[in-house]
């Protein structure tokens, strides 16, 4: 099954290679031995880039002055020697945090800096980020290099308010509902009024299977891509593969890349 042409740069760079998907590091790739503990830092994306990876995922809270961070939780006590909620520090305070025993947490610039080359998915993981998320992506021009998502509704109605809708994003939950369960892919894009580019959602939720050939047959038929997260087994990856998924999310980043160029389409 062929990718759909979008229009949109970041999604038909798999048409430059036929049969070719999307690759995404999802936090940087959080599973291999050498970045243990360290997701969502530059280690992690470092690591992730070396392989080969051009797509990197990435969440985003914003600090009390603005600043946005490439961090997943909303407090910092999961994975850093600190506590407390981002929202409540500034960004001179989280530069103290230390993830993993040695790693910095990442300013979202950061990493659009260190890596002009990579594109990145970014979910919005609070309501404050929005709007800074929306001015960073617009100040940048980068439009072409991400694509952005968040499982609330709201947040992702604002970020394509106020990003007039130039930058590509993914469905929110009900938007997905509309792909898995509508009959055609034609009016499940009338019904959503054409905003997603993309699906980007889990294999399965608790016994409901979400990618299924007919969420994927509907997806394609109105031109969005449908990317599947996250995905650690190979068994897992090769079956949705063959169901004709455009993009995989994955902390073990050598096993997909190792089943990607079993099958020819690492791109």
């Amino acid at each position: 099954m062929t990718s759909p042409r979008t229009g949109l740069p970041y999604l038909d760079a798999v048409l430059e290679r036929p049969g070719s998907v999307l690759a995404f590091a999802h936090r940087g790739g959080g599973h291999h031995p050498e970045v243990v503990g360290l997701e969502n830092t530059m280690a992690a994306f470092r690591h992730a880039v070396s392989l080969g990876y051009d797509y990197l995922e990435t969440d985003v809270h914003v600090t009390r002055d603005g600043v946005l961070l490439a961090f997943h939780d909303p407090v910092l006590d999961r994975v850093t020697d600190r506590y407390g909620a981002i929202a409540d520090l500034t960004a001179e305070e989280v530069r103290e945090v230390v993830v993993g025993g040695r790693e910095e947490v990442p300013t979202l610039a950061r990493l659009f800096d260190e890596f002009p080359g990579v594109r990145f998915n970014i979910d919005i993981k609070a309501a404050a980020a929005v709007a800074p998320l929306a001015a960073f992506v617009t100040e940048r021009g980068a439009e072409d290099r991400v694509v952005v998502g968040s499982f609330s509704a709201r947040r992702l109605g604002e970020f394509r308010r106020l990003t007039g809708g130039r930058v590509p994003t993914s469905g929110h939950p009900l938007e997905v509902a509309a792909y898995r369960f509508l009959p055609s892919g034609r009016l499940a894009r009338l019904l959503t009024r054409g905003r997603p580019a993309a699906l980007q959602v889990p294999h399965r939720r608790g016994a409901l299977t979400l990618v299924t050939p007919g969420l994927v047959r509907r997806a394609h038929a109105a031109g969005l891509h449908v990317h599947v997260w996250t995905v650690d087994d190979p068994a897992e990856m090769r079956e949705l593969l063959d169901r004709g998924v455009d993009g995989l999310f994955t902390d073990d980043t050598v096993t997909l890349k190792e089943v990607l160029v079993e099958r020819g389409q690492w791109r």
